[in-house]
């Protein structure tokens, strides 16, 4: 996908990394209860607000964020720290311009969320506790932050079979997704519902995570100049990966709907599908229709 340059002053990035430390999700909120316990293996795109924890009710808040060797670089120089940076960087500033534009034609107040970067670590967030990196990429609510360590493209690369841009773009424009949901009031909602309706907790947040996945197909879909040949296939490809049954059957285990908390493979690559063809988010509302 040809981003190309972008805007440091549209943007808000930092980077955690630096002396052996670095993010990973918020593994302080009860990490495991929903996900990683299930599947055993590294999965992106959890709200973790909801998916480990909020569902019991427990939510852990922190002090302000004390990320091991968090820098004081400023946005440019996190951007000119590695590829996967400056990709994150031209990314981060496509969604911010993409979605802040979609507010204004809804006469909605839109709030960026910030970015932080950072390769095999453990970081504290403001509001979401702390985990390693092991956990993968996620979005706190609570500080409205995507942290995202690129070591996970790596092996996001591994289990799709494509080290192309547009699957880790997706994975960033999927966490970007979980912001929408919060600064439209949608997550608190669903995170109340599941603490209503627990035995509805798994469905509600497929849902979420599906919604999400929407949402970052139709980021695609509006910018489908950048697009290039083959990134549709790489998107769907990662989508596939890191499907809840694809995960299961990789990890040796059997199969178990009531454990889904992201959707099969074929609903995530619908799901990707849907937003890049109708390019409206409005169309990624069916997941929450009739609910």
């Amino acid at each position: 996908m040809r981003l190309g340059p972008f805007d440091t002053s549209n943007i808000n990035v930092r980077s955690s990394s630096g002396g052996g430390g670095g993010v990973g999700r918020a593994g302080g909120i009860g990490c495991g209860t929903l996900v990683i316990a299930l599947i055993g293996a590294v999965v992106f795109g959890i709200d973790p607000m909801t998916t480990l924890g909020m569902v019991e009710g427990v939510q852990k808040q922190a002090g302000p964020a004390q990320s091991a060797g968090s820098s004081d670089l400023s946005e440019g120089e996190v951007c000119a720290t590695s590829a996967y940076a400056t990709e994150a960087c031209a990314a981060l500033d496509s969604l911010n311009v993409t979605w802040s534009a979609a507010f204004e034609r809804a006469n909605l107040p839109f709030e960026q969320p910030f970015l932080d970067l950072y390769r095999e670590g453990r970081v504290t967030t403001e509001g979401c506790g702390s985990a390693s990196s092991a956990s993968g990429p996620f979005y706190c609510p609570a500080d409205k932050g995507i942290y995202i360590d690129t070591s996970f493209y790596d092996q996001l690369a591994q289990m799709s079979g494509t080290g192309g841009d547009f699957a880790r773009l997706y994975v960033l424009a999927h966490e970007y997704g979980h912001h929408i949901q919060t600064i439209t009031g949608l997550s608190p909602q669903v995170r109340s519902l599941q603490q209503q309706n627990p035995r509805e907790a798994n469905q509600l947040q497929v849902a979420m995570e599906l919604q999400a996945d929407c949402y970052a197909g139709m980021w695609a879909g509006r910018n489908r100049d950048k697009i290039e040949p083959g990134d549709l296939e790489e998107g769907l490809q990662a989508a596939s990966a890191i499907g809840d049954d694809t995960l299961m059957r990789n990890a040796g285990q059997s199969i178990n709907p009531e454990g889904f908390t992201h959707g099969t493979s074929r609903q995530r690559m619908a799901a990707l599908k849907l937003g890049l063809e109708s390019r409206n988010d409005s169309a990624c509302d069916v997941f929450f229709e009739g609910g």
